[in-house]
């Protein structure tokens, strides 16, 4: 395939075959971090762990992926988004079969830290595919498939498994990965198009790779070890180790002409309000949907299908927004579009911190509609804007950073969930809510402030 063609986009057949490769790939990836939290408690009983053992059967995936999202977007910049991707498939697929097959919480461990470095290979450059499968001109389409995929999953992690569950044992929520693995394998293989240009000169760089999985791991160690209220002696040493090798790390990013953690990109204004933007939202996302099957099951006593239905709004809210803003960013400007997509999140949010005591299923359903769809009109615009600003041959680093800020949003508001609750028990969800409302409304903030800025730097 000509460099010319994939410049301006892939043909119509081609480019269905490929967008349906990210989509199926990166579903399970999103989906596998929030899958195993339903069947937690099944898991920890058969393979005799404690409830807070069993937590690592959540978080090694999550570390795993954080760790080496940002090493892995840097070596698709170098040897090709494709490859990477299809390595991605290969990993994640066939670990999915060992988590089925662990018979102790160290196995299953072990193989989901190894599930997390294949997934970190699809979300590491999938946005920096879709760059490459869409004409610019339709790129905010892309980006709004893409930003429907991931909501959509992140939101359906816990509908998904209590539907698997409620027919199958906790090993098919990782067997199920594996038919649609070796699909997504088989059209990537056909039809992912290859990098136009890779970056001349990039090497990798070992002792930043490490850097960054040591800085990263320990902000996410220390933010779950504060919110649980672990030793504080030892959140203090993991400070003490974060600034020391933190600082050491973003000072080597400076001084290299192709940053691991791309500190240049970073210059760019409406490159680091719109990552800004995305780990305010996403927080403000997981304290909302972490904190609310708390209070629907245990205040207002519904059951685990009650719950999970009056969850669903949001994600179809989402569903039917995300594609209309994909479109919708071609004629309007992303800072315009977010602010008021996340002005309308912000309310939602608030409206269901502010519920009525006993309130009806349509109190909660109009509140959950709004949230999702406010959510979906930001996330197109504002993941296009991030991709958009970046010089194409760094389109990688700039997708590995739209990930790594997710993901940090998504942790961060996972350890406040927890710090809620154990500074206010009775009253957990809350001020979950009223957090999460405060982290859209800064996010909303941050988004206007794009206005005043181009929109896109580099075509």
């Amino acid at each position: 395939m000509s460099a010319i063609s994939v410049n301006d986009g892939l043909p119509v057949p081609q480019r269905y075959g490929a967008i349906l490769a990210i989509a199926l790939g990166i579903t399970v990836a999103v989906l596998d971090g929030a899958i195993a939290n339903v069947a937690l408690p099944t898991i920890a009983r058969e393979l005799n762990a404690s409830p807070a053992e069993s937590i690592w059967i959540v978080n090694a995936y999550q570390l795993a992926i954080i760790i080496s999202l940002l090493s892995l977007s840097f070596i698709g910049d170098m040897i090709g988004y494709r490859r990477v991707y299809q390595c991605g498939l290969v990993l994640f697929t066939c670990t999915s079969v060992f988590c089925a097959l662990s018979d102790s919480l160290t196995m299953l461990t072990i193989a989901r830290v190894l599930q997390g470095f294949g997934g970190a290979a699809l979300m590491s450059v999938n946005t920096a595919l879709i760059r490459i499968i869409y004409p610019q001109r339709h790129l905010g389409r892309g980006m709004g498939i893409n930003s429907l995929i991931v909501a959509v999953s992140s939101a359906a992690g816990p509908t998904v498994a209590a539907a698997i569950l409620s027919v199958a044992s906790w090993q098919w929520l990782f067997l199920i990965n594996v038919p649609v693995g070796i699909a997504a394998l088989c059209l990537a293989l056909r039809f992912l198009p290859d990098n136009p240009q890779k970056s001349q000169g990039q090497r990798f760089d070992i002792p930043s790779a490490v850097m960054n999985a040591l800085t990263f791991g320990l902000l996410i160690s220390l933010l779950s070890g504060f919110a649980q209220g672990q030793n504080g002696s030892l959140l203090l040493v993991e400070l003490v180790l974060l600034l020391i090798i933190g600082t050491l790390f973003i000072r080597r990013q400076l001084r290299l002409p192709f940053p691991l953690l791309p500190v240049d990109l970073l210059r760019i204004p409406i490159f680091a309000l719109s990552l800004g933007t995305s780990i305010c939202s996403f927080c403000a996302q997981m304290l909302a949907m972490v904190s609310l099957p708390f209070y629907l099951q245990n205040v207002l006593g519904r059951s685990e299908v009650s719950t999970g239905l009056l969850l669903t709004p949001w994600p179809l809210a989402t569903m039917v927004m995300a594609p209309i803003a994909g479109r919708l960013i071609e004629r309007v400007h992303a800072g315009l579009l977010g602010a008021i997509g996340l002005a309308m999140f912000a309310s939602g949010l608030f409206a269901l911190a502010l519920l009525p005591a006993a309130p009806a299923d349509a109190d909660v359903v109009w509140r959950m509609m709004l949230c999702g769809a406010g959510f979906g009109l930001f996330q197109s615009p504002n993941n296009h804007t991030i991709i958009s600003s970046a010089p194409r041959n760094r389109s990688g680093g700039a997708s590995g950073m739209l990930g790594t800020a997710r993901l940090l949003g998504q942790t961060s508001g996972a350890a406040l969930v927890a710090l809620m609750f154990n500074l206010f028990a009775n009253h957990g969800t809350h001020f979950s809510l009223l957090l999460a409302g405060s982290f859209a409304t800064v996010a909303t903030v941050v988004s206007a402030l794009r206005i005043r800025q181009p929109r896109s730097v580099h075509g």
